[in-house]
């Protein structure tokens, strides 16, 4: 099929509650969507890139990336496998996040021309999946331990807790003698060095199902030495880019876990080799969250059907994080679980009325001449 078109858009949206972590607070998420044209359907995808200079691509940079370097060489170029779009991109630097967006528009794309799920077609072959909720950073134990309660309540049986220096051990024992029951883990986001190890050594007491990034994204060997130290698995999230991080971390044994984030990695055709390569290692995957919309989750829980997905992922239902989402149906929980789209392609329908009474930046790259005609307008005009 031929890409007659390219739109892309930035979206405000607000988090129901603020989501702090050890790099900030946040309230308001800047979206890039992008929508892939053809034969009268439409591929979306969403780009992760976030706002400032903790991340590795950030919307202006990416929305750059996209406008100017990527689509233009898409838009007009027949398609007949979305890994092409890879190939596309090369020698335009290392724009992974935006290059995962336009990829990820032309899976979409690419299974509802086959008017198949998007699970489907990657080999998925789950219809539910288990998932968990992410926790921020909270300004006391007392109320960490009400989020918990709260969303214990709301079905979800895995939580996950942000810890940084001097907000860890005690913390979680707080959380661990009032549940001793839930599946808890904890999220460092790299806050920790080696010789923090006797602190995190600590947390073995506590029963926890894993340690997600103690230290810093290019320290696998660090975490290798630190996994010999402790009880407790290491999962690695930021230091997983790609099937060769994945491949390295296996060969120093950095890690018993992995948190695959396809939106951070290149897209899901790098998504399915780093799951090919851990599958077959028997070393569990689970799927993160980078505070997508209902568009990023629904490509999420595509990934997560796959088999080697074998631990609750971070996707979690619509209202966790949106008072009102840009996808119907919303992205429920049910029993710990929720429900993989079935309907072509991710299988929810975009909200378009409202993307567009949201939309703050616009850009259109049509065929034959794949010129952008960008026009902005301000956030519910």
């Amino acid at each position: 099929m031929k890409v007659e078109r390219a739109v892309l858009r930035e979206i405000g949206l607000e988090l129901r509650e603020p989501f702090r972590t050890r790099r900030g607070t946040v309230h308001h998420r800047r979206v890039l969507l992008l929508t892939l044209e053809g034969e009268g359907l439409e591929g979306w995808a969403e780009c992760v890139a976030g706002v400032d200079a903790s991340f590795p691509e950030t919307v202006d940079t990416a929305w750059r990336a996209l406008e100017e370097g990527l689509l233009p060489r898409v838009v007009g170029r027949q398609l007949t496998r979305p890994e092409e779009v890879l190939s596309w991109g090369s020698g335009l630097g290392d724009h992974r996040m935006a290059l995962a967006a336009v990829e990820m528009a032309a899976w979409d794309l690419g299974a509802r021309a086959e008017g198949v799920s998007l699970a489907r077609k990657l080999g998925g072959e789950r219809a539910s999946v288990e998932v968990g909720v992410s926790i921020g950073l909270q300004p006391s134990d007392a109320r960490l331990e009400e989020v918990v309660a709260g969303y214990l309540a709301d079905g979800y049986e895995r939580v996950k807790i942000k810890i940084e220096a001097g907000r860890d051990v005690e913390m979680l024992a707080r959380v661990r003698e009032r549940f001793p029951r839930v599946r808890l883990w904890a999220d460092a986001n790299a806050a920790y060095t080696l010789a923090d190890a006797p602190r995190l050594r600590e947390l073995d007491a506590l029963g926890l199902e894993l340690l997600e990034q103690p230290l810093a994204a290019n320290d696998l060997v660090g975490h290798a030495r630190l996994q010999e130290m402790l009880t407790t698995p290491l999962c690695l999230d930021e230091s997983i880019g790609s099937e060769a991080d994945a491949r390295r971390a296996l060969e120093l044994g950095a890690c018993r876990v992995v948190n695959l984030k396809p939106g951070r990695v290149g897209g899901l055709t790098e998504s399915l080799r780093i799951h090919d390569l851990l599958h077959s290692a028997g070393i569990p995957i689970w799927c993160g969250g980078m505070l997508e919309s209902g568009i990023g989750r629904a490509h999420n829980l595509a990934l997560a059907s796959l088999p080697g997905f074998t631990l609750p992922g971070d996707i979690s239902a619509s209202r966790r994080y949106w008072v009102r989402d840009i996808v119907t149906p919303a992205l429920e929980l049910s029993a710990g679980r929720m429900a993989v789209p079935s309907a072509p392609g991710i299988g929810v329908t975009v909200d378009l009325e409202r993307v567009r009474a949201l939309t703050v930046r616009e850009a259109v790259l049509a065929a034959p001449s794949a010129h952008a005609r960008t026009g902005r307008k301000h956030q519910g005009q």
